[in-house]
């Protein structure tokens, strides 16, 4: 039985497959399967090979490749659009978990000392953080999947996220898997691990009791309105239509505001006058504003800050036509909506369905005011992609927005994992900022939130074709991570400084009693 195990330990195709498996395991938190609680065990098997690794490079290596399944298991939806380039780039990002390994087999390979065990507490959350970061820029692909987003519907959780964002919930949650590994690979370590698990809790009980929450001070109805999917080579005079209809009936139902989906006018407004006149119109029957997503190429007469290209842009419609009140998308999703280094990489759209043309980015957030009774409220629109992003929502709360929204359509992935998934990170963005958060789908899933994350009505289906109205509580105050930004990746950053000056100085320590050492005698 032993010479088996060892066989098979020995197998690098059975580690390779085993660390693609482990590393793809987190996955099942996220939507759909939101097997939430799955998270703080998610990473014992990944953590238990790596740090097994008979040498650097296969902990490096296991590193790797976990972090390869991950990728793929979290984007897995991408694979009908992008084809082969998703495992390409799911390999590229995958590499950031190799040092990740090798934290691990540095800290827990063998026996730990409850030193190393203590250690590996602080620094392998801290390493697993620092990817989060670096994978977390718009052109490597976004902050889609950070493991903290897992926790969107745990209450707990999503009051650490009011703390530190979800790069606190992250971090903890990381801890618990730490912990837990450690409990099992060393039985003379086991008082760091507990005292790590203990001191989770007790920073989950401290947020509880003492975070400022945000206070609510009354209610708005939202309406949101989701045509789902229309085909055809007329689809979007179709869709206008469909959502035309769809407001009006929105009539007479004391709405505060109307929002439409990404892409839900695909004209220029200002090409279009026929269609501002018509959104002008519903805006006077429903006595509301509308915030429509125009997806539609701008002449170079255009007041874009680039000039002629096509933009996504949130456009908000009074009584008398456009407000003049407009956000353009600034984060684009990479190969969706531009190719990066598209000389180099313009053979994606050969193998996919990536970006023929590079759409134009917008240049600023804006908070805008809309109508609402006798004053104004001031509203942060978003796009799509741009609500994975924790420092956007964040930027839009200081700047006096009180109310967060959210323009996206998940067509192309209908049938996946994607609209959910999408539709969770406002909850995050909500919690973070203290303020209330609409997602608003042309397709996919509608959801709205209230300021501390909850639920503020159900979900709309990726099967609904409706309007629907949402009580969405309003709330002032600040939470701590809107005054103190991300710290707990400066906080990760600092103690992974620590433990690499650590090591130099062990290193150069050993490297001068080497050298001091006498010459050994050698007899004749």
């Amino acid at each position: 039985m032993e010479q088996w195990r060892q066989r098979l330990g020995s197998s690098s195709w059975w580690r390779g497959g085993a660390a693609l498996l482990a590393g793809a395991l987190p996955a099942l938190a996220f939507p759909a399967p939101s097997l939430w609680w799955l998270a703080y065990v998610a990473l014992v098997p990944w953590m238990l090979l790596a740090r097994s690794a008979g040498t650097a490079r296969r902990a490096a290596l296991d590193g790797w490749l976990g972090g390869l399944g991950f990728m793929l298991a979290v984007h897995h939806w991408l694979l009908p659009s992008l084809n082969v380039f998703t495992v390409l780039i799911a390999a590229l990002l995958g590499v950031l978990w190799a040092p990740w390994g090798l934290l691990l087999r540095r800290l827990l390979h063998g026996v730990p000392s409850p030193g190393r065990a203590a250690a590996a507490l602080v620094a392998v959350p801290s390493g697993w953080l620092m990817v989060e970061l670096v994978r977390s820029w718009q052109g490597l692909g976004g902050p889609w999947g950070l493991l903290g987003s897992s926790q969107w519907q745990v209450v707990p959780a999503l009051r650490l996220a009011s703390v530190g964002g979800v790069w606190l919930v992250s971090l903890l949650v990381v801890t618990v898997n730490t912990g837990i590994t450690v409990l099992l690979v060393a039985r003379g370590a086991r008082a760091p691990a507990v005292a790590g698990l203990v001191a989770t809790v007790a920073v989950t009980g401290a947020a509880w009791a003492w975070a400022p929450r945000p206070q609510t001070d009354g209610q708005l109805r939202v309406a949101v309105v989701q045509p789902g999917v229309i085909d055809g080579a007329d689809s979007g005079t179709r869709r206008f239509d469909r959502e035309e209809a769809l407001t009006r009936q929105l009539a007479g139902r004391d709405v505060g505001l109307v929002v439409w989906g990404e892409s839900s006018v695909g004209f220029d407004l200002a090409e279009r006058p026929d269609l501002a006149r018509r959104i002008a119109a519903l805006s006077r029957a429903v006595d509301a504003d509308v915030l429509v997503n125009v997806d539609a190429r701008r002449p170079a007469s255009g007041t874009g800050p680039q000039g002629q290209g096509i933009y996504k842009s949130s456009v908000l419609v009074g009584p008398d036509g456009p407000t003049g009140e407009r956000y353009d998308k600034m984060r684009l999703v990479p190969f969706g909506e531009y190719v990066p280094a598209r000389s180099l990489l313009g053979w994606a759209t050969s193998v996919g369905k990536a970006a023929g043309e590079d759409r134009m980015r917008g240049t600023r957030q804006v908070v805008m005011d809309v109508r609402h009774g006798n004053r104004d409220l001031r509203v942060g629109p978003l796009v799509c992609f741009e609500s994975a992003f924790p420092d956007m929502t964040r930027s839009l709360t200081r700047d006096g927005a009180r109310l967060l929204l959210a323009q996206s359509s998940t067509s192309t992935f209908q049938h996946s994992w994607a609209p959910e998934q999408h539709a969770s990170l406002a909850a995050m963005r909500a919690a973070e900022t203290g303020r209330p958060m609409v997602h608003a789908t042309l397709t996919g899933v509608s959801a709205v939130y209230g300021p501390n994350g909850e639920r503020a009505g159900a979900w709309l289906p990726t099967s609904a074709s409706a309007a629907r109205v949402y009580e969405v509580p309003t709330a002032h105050g600040s939470t701590l991570y809107v005054r103190f930004g991300d710290w707990p990746v400066h906080a990760a950053v600092t103690i992974l400084a620590v433990l690499a000056a650590a090591e130099a100085a062990r290193l150069l320590r050993r490297r001068t009693a080497a050298s001091e050492a006498p010459p050994a005698h050698v007899g004749l």
